[in-house]
């Protein structure tokens, strides 16, 4: 009985999880313009709380890492990638291009059969080559980009 209620529980929580990312991407939609104010019925953008829901999104995924099912990370990666790509659009759109320091992480580069996430080699994303190169070993290097907050 007691492995019935554990099983249930773990449904309810996992529900509960892919709720909160839900609402979370609500918002930072909403603040995209992808979704009408209902006040107002109109689409608005405001760059700066979009991109605090999408950064709050990013650190639930690295402060959970390694403790979430498969559906879980799978919806939080999605969700956290959509709206990613949705700032770098509403951004551009609105004036332009972005710096590096405002605009939200690109997602990690997913593999198939990910190594267990223990491995401190494991948490570093694979490397891909950008389109029309071969390898980063040709010589020229890929900019990283960061995240600043201040100063």
């Amino acid at each position: 009985m007691a492995e019935v209620q554990t099983t249930t529980q773990s449904g309810e929580l996992t529900q509960r999880f892919i709720e909160f990312v839900m609402m979370q991407a609500q918002n930072a939609a909403l603040f995209l313009g992808q979704i009408p104010n209902p006040q107002t019925g109109q689409g608005e953008v405001n760059l700066e709380l979009a991109r605090m829901f999408i950064d709050q999104l990013a650190m639930i995924q690295e402060k959970t890492r390694g403790n979430l099912s498969n559906e879980e990370a799978g919806v939080l990666r999605n969700a956290l990638a959509n709206l990613q790509m949705a700032f770098v659009e509403v951004s551009q759109a609105e004036g332009g291009r972005i710096p590096a320091a405002d605009a939200p992480e690109p997602p990690e580069a997913v593999t198939v059969n990910e190594p267990p996430q223990g491995d401190a080699a494991s948490s570093q994303p694979a490397e891909m080559p950008p389109a029309g190169q071969s390898s980063p070993a040709e010589g020229e290097s890929r900019k990283k980009f960061t995240k600043s907050y201040g100063a």
